[in-house]
């Protein structure tokens, strides 16, 4: 009996480790999307709701019935590396235009239990016609639609909307398609992350844009961490009592664990004082080597800082190396001046490298074939290398960060059927240290 109850325990160990892999990747899981990962995560929710919780201080809600998990992550230093994409358009991230409609949306739906594109849209443009802070929008315009369009096929990827009849892609062409909708209001109200709700900000409209850094900084305040710090809330006048030592290391594991497992890499020198005392003590070097053992990842640390890779690849949301799109093969293909240049590059170097990639590939990238496209392509491909943590800026230079000497670039191939450059990695050097990493530096998952 103890051989199966010891072979029974190393099963669930496993089953819970994958299931929190799956959720860092997709923090909102749903059975339609995934039905065999939400079946997993429904049958070891308790294990998981308390791992997280202890781990990152972040909570796990699971529906069976309604048959979707959500995982609410929140961070102190919110940033858009991870923006909403499109469903068309080569997933482009949203746009100012997209996520206004995107909450002016989600507020409509909240009280309609089925709808129709038609109606949702008229509602659409009563709301932000009423409110002088917002430009009204006007379906009669096909990029308005286009951006409509957007919002609604996010809110289907999230499974808020159901098309029962009709295509939503239609009223991108026609402001009189028929599409009818099923409503998961309840699932809705689950999408925001944040503890604090925007509502609650005791900010007159005129004064946002100027308090915006502030205002964003209140909605992720969270109250157990005790501290009495203003937020901009309607409920803030009497204020609050000094965190406790308790308060304050509860802070501190949550921070560090969260970011960790977060972002594709977590460098030393972007720790705080006491978050780089925490980790290193004895106690915090214990929590997190224990934490990442029970999620089944594996743990770099290095001078520099630390690194999870992930055998099987679940927690992955971003991969690099990627040949998915032009201004991931040029990331891959700037590494190398970059990493042979310790002090880092100017941005009129890196249109030079840009231009040296047009000129020997000329047929390929042919969206950037264009008076500034050079420039086009180097900015998208630091952007890439910036979001997955192997490039920063640093005064007006890019520097290449310590994880991108992981990679080293052994080929570049042009195919004569595309002349598309193929790049190849090293996955057996020290730079790539495995396979997995070298499939993806990023581990992690979407914020939503």
């Amino acid at each position: 009996m103890s051989t199966l109850a010891n072979q029974l325990a190393a099963a669930e160990r496993e089953q819970v480790a994958r299931a929190v892999r799956l959720l860092l990747a997709r923090p909102l899981l749903t059975e339609a999307t995934d039905p065999a990962g939400f079946e997993l995560v429904r049958r070891r929710r308790e294990p998981l709701a308390q791992w997280f919780d202890y781990t990152c201080g972040w909570s796990l809600v699971v529906e069976p019935r309604r048959g979707y998990a959500r995982l609410t992550k929140v961070r102190a230093d919110p940033d858009g590396s991870r923006p909403a994409r499109r469903a068309r358009s080569g997933r482009a991230p949203f746009d100012r235009r997209r996520y206004v409609l995107l909450c002016v949306t989600a507020a409509e739906l909240l009280s309609m239990p089925m709808t129709t594109i038609g109606m949702l849209a008229d509602r659409v443009v009563q709301a932000t016609s009423a409110d002088r802070a917002l430009a009204a929008f006007d379906p009669v315009h096909k990029p308005e639609r286009m951006a409509f369009v957007d919002v609604l096929k996010l809110l289907e990827s999230y499974d808020v909307l159901r098309a029962v009849d009709g295509t939503t892609e239609a009223y991108v062409e026609s402001a009189e398609a028929k599409v009818l909708y099923r409503v998961d209001s309840t699932l809705l109200m689950r999408l925001p992350a944040a503890p604090v709700g925007a509502s609650r900000l005791a900010v007159p409209p005129d004064e946002v844009p100027a308090r915006f850094g502030e205002l964003l900084t209140g909605l992720v305040r969270e109250r157990r961490y005790g501290g009495a710090v203003a937020d901009g809330t309607a409920d803030e006048a009497h204020g609050e009592r000094a965190a406790t030592d308790a308060q304050r290391n509860l802070r501190l594991r949550h921070s560090v664990l969260r970011r960790l497992f977060d972002d594709p890499v977590l460098y030393r020198t972007d720790l705080t004082d006491d978050e780089l005392t925490y980790v290193t003590s004895l106690t915090g070097r214990q929590i997190l080597r224990r934490s990442v053992e029970q999620a089944g990842f594996l743990l770099e640390e290095r001078a520099e800082g630390f690194l999870l890779v992930d055998p099987d690849g679940l927690a992955t949301d971003v991969r690099f190396p990627d040949d998915t799109s032009t201004a991931r093969v040029a990331a891959l293909l700037l590494l190398e001046p970059l990493c042979a240049a310790p002090a880092g590059l100017l941005p009129e170097q890196l249109a030079e490298a840009g231009v040296d990639l047009l000129r020997r590939f000329p047929r390929w990238a042919r969206a950037y074939q264009s008076e500034d496209g050079t420039a086009r392509l180097s900015d998208d491909a630091v952007r890439v290398l910036r979001d997955v943590g192997l490039a920063r800026r640093a005064g007006g230079r890019v520097v290449a960060c310590p994880a991108a000497y992981r990679y080293r670039l052994t080929e570049a191939t042009s195919p004569d059927r595309d002349d598309k450059p193929g790049p190849e990695w090293d996955a057996t050097s020290p730079q790539a240290a495995g396979g997995p990493a070298a499939e993806g530096v990023a581990e992690g998952g979407d914020e939503q």
